[in-house]
């Protein structure tokens, strides 16, 4: 099975793996199509396999390391050279320094050893943080809607020259006709006018009279 190997993430590989590996990239390079044997199917998934377990074990060991180094930075200064030796390694390994890594450094400074890593460190974080900003999508422009819409004195030139909406000096502007109330006409008739009074019936002529 392969092994993690050294701090930059390299695997050792046997003697029976490497003859598996050269005799599948030699057959990956062959213009031939003729398969593979079942025998060399085999041993192709069995190597996949191991180096997938190699991959998740030097996981392992870099989260040990990280580990180590946050517990020796939080001892310090008493843990000065364990803290110094595990953050070489680590940056070997592809470490980004965190602040408190930075604060450590500066704190550290009258060490030869504290003062190059300072260097060092603050070197690769500057590069990390050019990185993300080359990467990171711009931001989008947001539109802000303004209360009160618009002025129709802008885009009005009579209104704006009067002061005022434009709308009393337009000449095109039909005026309101008045209502049939407003209308100089005859008076209102009176109630005597409306409903004239009853005449009294006259009373029938008495018989006598009618006959003589």
């Amino acid at each position: 099975m392969p092994t993690p190997y050294g701090s930059r993430g390299g695997m050792a590989f046997g003697a029976d793996e490497l003859h598996v590996l050269r005799r599948s990239l030699a057959h990956a390079l062959q213009s031939s199509t003729a398969p593979l044997t079942a025998v060399e199917v085999q041993d192709c998934l069995r190597l996949a396999a191991s180096v997938d377990d190699a991959v998740q074990e030097a996981g392992r060991l870099r989260a040990f390391l990280l580990a180590d180094l946050a517990r020796y930075r939080a001892a310090l200064p008493g843990s000065l050279t364990g803290y110094l030796e595990l953050l070489q390694d680590a940056l070997a390994a592809g470490y980004e320094p965190v602040p408190d890594d930075l604060a450590a450094l500066r704190a550290l400074r009258a060490n030869p050893v504290a003062g190059a890593l300072l260097e060092r460190a603050q070197t690769i974080a500057e590069r990390s943080v050019r990185r993300r900003l080359s990467t990171a999508p711009a931001p989008r422009t947001r539109l802000l809607t303004l209360a009160g819409g618009t002025d129709t004195r802008a885009t009005d030139p009579r209104g704006a020259e009067k002061g005022g909406s434009g709308k009393e000096s337009d000449p095109a502007r039909p005026k309101p006709e008045p209502r049939p109330d407003d209308r100089p006409g005859r008076p209102i008739p009176t109630p005597g006018e409306v409903f004239p009074p009853r005449r009294k019936p006259t009373p029938p002529p008495e018989a006598g009279r009618a006959v003589g």
